[in-house]
């Protein structure tokens, strides 16, 4: 059984030595390559290919994202379709994905739960010949896509991998994972809630503030990333900011009876405190 492929990577060595590989295995014909998340999606709109090899971290775009916008693609044209009568043909449905990452074990067990393979760098033959069979076997099984319906199909897959992304594993349930995952330019970081300063919300985009870096988190909301943090340590003071009280390194009186936090972090950002929050404040300080 050959099929199609594409390899996004924006490494060219990364590239050359997967395509290698490939020919190696036999009966992978890959049709384009691309060097970034804007070129993923247009090469996937060009190609349909069965199967895509995509890059965890790239810059500007990661492999998550792409999918999300592929997802927000087909879902797009499926409304407009549905709007339309008699509509000349369905959505292409998204292929199968293969991820290569330099994660380490805490994402690859996301990667295994929803079971879309993965390649961890630098690529081994056996694993790559491995991850081929894996995918063409869901392939030729009909494994449900981006048309199918939206419990079973591919979204739904990746939707629930970005959520496991920044959860807590089965035995993990009842307690806070002791890190978080922050991408930071291109790159997709482990890091300890303890060095955590701060984390705000401007315009739908989580910042995850530490004393030494900043960067984004996954989350969508502040409330989905507090269900991340352990409560003991963390504080919604303001509607648009999460503080580690243990990094908090000054309590300033403002206005009519309020306070201001100064945090821990290299630009020593200052923080409102809500009037609704005040109290809390009192009480942990003992003001």
């Amino acid at each position: 059984m050959s099929i199609s492929a594409l390899i996004i990577d924006d490494e060219q060595l990364a590239r050359d030595e997967l395509k290698y590989l490939l020919d190696s295995v036999g009966d992978v014909d890959v049709v384009a390559e691309g060097s970034n998340g804007i070129e993923a999606v247009d090469l996937i709109d060009e190609h349909h290919p069965d199967l895509v090899f995509l890059d965890v971290q790239m810059p500007g775009q990661d492999g998550f994202a792409v999918i999300q916008r592929l997802i927000d693609r087909n879902r797009d044209r499926n409304r407009a379709r549905s709007a339309k009568s008699g509509a000349e043909k369905d959505v292409a449905p998204l292929p199968q994905f293969i991820f290569a990452t330099a994660y380490d074990q805490y994402a690859v067990r996301a990667f295994n739960v929803n079971a879309v393979d993965y390649l961890l760098k630098p690529f081994d033959l056996v694993r790559v010949s491995e991850a081929v069979d894996r995918a063409k076997a869901r392939i030729a099984a009909g494994s449900p896509t981006a048309g199918a319906a939206p419990e079973v199909g591919i979204e739904s897959q990746i939707d629930r991998l970005l959520r496991l992304l920044n959860r807590p594993q089965p035995a993990e349930q009842g307690r806070p994972p002791a890190k978080l995952i922050v991408q930071a330019q291109s790159r997709l970081l482990l890091v300890d809630q303890a060095d955590i300063c701060f984390a705000s919300i401007d315009e739908g985009v989580i910042r995850i503030v530490t004393r030494v870096f900043e960067g984004q988190s996954k989350c969508r909301t502040l409330e989905e990333l507090l269900e991340l943090l352990d409560s003991a340590r963390f504080w919604r003071a303001h509607r648009g900011f999460v503080v580690n009280i243990d990094q908090i390194r000054e309590v300033m009186p403002w206005f009519k009876s309020s306070y201001q936090l100064r945090m821990n972090d290299k630009q020593q950002t200052e923080i409102p405190v809500s009037r609704a929050q005040t109290k809390r404040l009192r009480e942990l300080f003992n003001l």
